[in-house]
């Protein structure tokens, strides 16, 4: 063969990437060079060599540098620059860089930089310093590759000082040396730093890069800046740069970040092939913002389409999204399209599942969804601990944390507070103090939440001395600890320290919030403080908690306690649970009889009886009024239509904790 055809088999090495192809040119190569000069040639082997590379095949690569009877400089760089790629062999670019020097050959700018690529990789700090310092040595450090090389391997590594020094010293800074720079601010979280850099590279009349605007995007989606985020996709516009799919995933994950949903959707319309991070992201912004039927509809369109095909995350997200609604009408037919595609087995999936069939008190099939899933992590753990926790399912919850302790896993302060207010529900105190050293032995007992948990289970187990001792060590408690301090006192019929720690609440700055009032309005009830709860509910309005229908009942009870029958009855009639919690009006009633009210009294027995017409315990209360209003015959009728109600009166129940 003529030197000229093959000079034209060496360059079409450089386009090779397909490794069959490789396979075939390499063996062309061979057929026709084997009596020639050429087959020792350093050349014709680094473009072999670097082929290879090219197609992602490092073993025949490193097969071919170590048959090669004479490798030079261009040898070492083509193989560290191929194993500094790939994060499995990453250490044997540094195994290369290091024989490279007892070859004596002098490494160069390319040498340096693909050398520190590995380093990052590796994140490897020291070694990364030490080739720094070679770089330094051998006369490289200007160059531009290498110092952006630099940037990424200390950025990488956490060590944005060094980054910044190397920064500080380059002259001529592109848009790839600033982009490396923001990328390490970001990748650190240093959010805010990575945005002011950007500023700076716009000031310095750098043209940011479509990566730039995606970056900075993604920061703005991350700190909640919607207006930031708006201002760079107006200067995108503006300058007519030419949006990626990248760049249109970071404007749609910004938007929905920021939980402009509906703005978000307009970007999501404009991508012409959106791929499946376009549908995961418009998806899980629905499910963060609370529009199920959003985020359902979007998923039924994914499904309709032949490509992309959804993924766990589109299943985690759609499940979540609609957790809060019947789990019959959306919930469990997810969970038949996860099985459809084999994927009931993943964890990620698993862990929404487990949570929207607890929030719709479903705990069989939340069991079902536990035990089918082999690889458990803590997350799966502790959403079953919390979730049996929620329901009432104290026992099971602290079965679960025990079971979970005894495999090894790491327990977090989620999984401890679950098991926490679970002791705390089932007034065992002992099984709580045992949890309490738990959190010591582990060092979560410093963290806020699980500070609230164990101030809840002692007050609720009736100790509030360590729960006073627990709460006084906390330096800045949040509402969640306030409540569970107020809580305990409010259950002890302790109004006037309840009422100190609600103003200690508004002078540390937080704001009230259902909780906060309910253990205040249940204090006041039991203390029979008509004006202070009085002020406590105007409070409330004004504040905009909007009451459930146990501060209503709190309320009803206070009122009608302090033979303020009519206001307590208005304050029903103008509620929105006036029809839905027959409570209310019992409540009243039994009031009403102790008050020797008839006229209220009858009245609140109508709206009862409206509903529940045999209910038993409205006739016994009624008869009772009439016998205390004298009105026997009312009485006698009474009687008559309870004898023929079949009444059967649950047994009392009661709780206490054996002692061993």
């Amino acid at each position: 063969m003529n030197p000229l055809s093959l000079t034209t088999l060496i360059q079409k090495c450089t386009t090779i990437t397909s490794l069959r192809k490789a396979y075939q040119l390499h063996a062309l190569i061979l057929t026709t060079t084997i009596s020639t000069s050429y087959a020792q040639c350093p050349y014709l082997n680094n473009n072999i060599l670097s082929m290879y590379a090219r197609c992602g095949s490092l073993f025949n690569a490193k097969k071919l540098f170590d048959k090669m009877p004479q490798r030079n400089i261009v040898s070492y760089n083509a193989l560290i620059s191929a194993f500094s790629r790939d994060s499995n062999h990453g250490f044997l670019s540094l195994k290369f860089f290091a024989l490279m020097g007892t070859q004596g050959l002098t490494p160069n700018g390319s040498t340096f930089s693909s050398s520190l690529q590995a380093c990052c990789l590796l994140e490897d700090w020291f070694m990364g310093s030490l080739i720094h310092g070679q770089s330094v040595k051998h006369g490289f450090f200007n160059d531009v590759f290498v110092q952006t090389s630099l940037l990424g391997m200390y950025s990488n590594c956490g060590d944005l000082e060094s980054a910044n020094k190397v920064f500080g010293c380059v002259v001529q800074k592109d848009a790839v040396l600033w982009n490396s720079m923001i990328f390490g601010n970001l990748k650190n979280e240093k959010l805010e730093e990575g945005v002011l850099l950007f500023g700076k590279m716009v000031r310095h009349g750098i043209v940011p890069t479509e990566f730039t605007y995606s970056m900075i995007l993604n920061s703005c989606g991350k700190l909640g800046d919607c207006r930031c985020g708006q201002v760079i996709h107006a200067q995108v516009i503006v300058l007519n740069v030419l949006a990626d799919l990248p760049l249109q995933n970071a404007l749609l994950d910004m938007y929905c970040s920021c939980g402009d949903t509906e703005t978000g959707f307009n970007v999501f319309n404009k991508i012409e092939n959106p791929d499946l991070v376009s549908w995961n992201s418009m998806i899980s912004g629905y499910a963060e913002k609370g529009e199920g039927a959003d985020a359902m509809n979007l998923f039924l369109q994914l499904v309709g389409v032949f490509l992309p095909k959804p993924d766990e995350y589109t299943f985690a997200a759609v499940i979540s999204a609609t957790s809060a609604f019947s789990a019959t009408c959306y919930g469990k037919p997810l969970h038949a399209q996860v099985m459809k595609v084999g994927s009931e087995r993943s964890v990620f999936i698993g862990t929404t599942l487990l949570s929207m069939y607890l929030k719709n008190g479903d705990t069989e099939s939340a069991e079902q969804v536990f035990n089918m899933i082999e690889e458990k992590d803590v997350v799966l753990w502790t959403e079953m601990i919390m979730g049996h926790s929620r329901l009432g399912g104290g026992e099971s919850a602290i079965k679960l944390f025990s079971m979970m302790c005894h495999e090894g896993y790491k327990i977090d302060s989620f999984a401890l507070s679950g098991a926490l207010s679970a002791c705390a529900d089932l007034a065992t105190l002992n099984q709580g103090e045992m949890i309490h050293t738990q959190t010591v032995k582990r060092g979560c007992d410093a963290e806020i939440s699980v500070c609230g948990s164990l101030v809840h289970m002692y007050a609720k187990n009736g100790d509030l001395l360590a729960a006073r001792s627990i709460f006084s060590q906390v330096s800045n408690p949040d509402l969640k600890c306030w409540n569970s301090m107020l809580g305990g006192y409010s259950q002890h019929g302790m109004a006037e320290e309840a009422m100190i720690i609600f103003a200690k609440i508004l002078v540390n700055g937080q704001r009230p919030d259902q909780v906060t009032f309910l253990s205040l309005l249940s204090a006041c009830s039991h203390s029979g403080l008509v004006e202070e709860g009085k002020l406590l509910w105007s409070h409330l309005k004004k504040n905009d908690v909007i009451p459930g229908p146990k501060h209503y009942s709190c309320m009803v009870s206070l009122l009608s306690r302090a033979g303020l029958l009519d206001e307590a009855e208005e304050l029903i009639i103008k509620s929105t649970y006036s029809k839905d919690h027959l409570e209310l009006w019992r409540t009243l009633l039994s009031s009403c009889v102790n008050k020797r009210n008839l006229k209220i009294g009858v009245r609140a027995a109508e709206e009862i009886l409206q509903l529940e017409p045999e209910d038993s315990a409205t006739h016994i209360l009624l008869s009772n009024l009439y016998a205390a209003a004298g009105r026997w015959e009312a009485v006698a009728e009474m009687r008559r239509k309870i004898s023929g109600l079949r009444i059967e009166k649950d047994p009392g129940l009661s709780w206490i904790e054996g002692k061993k």
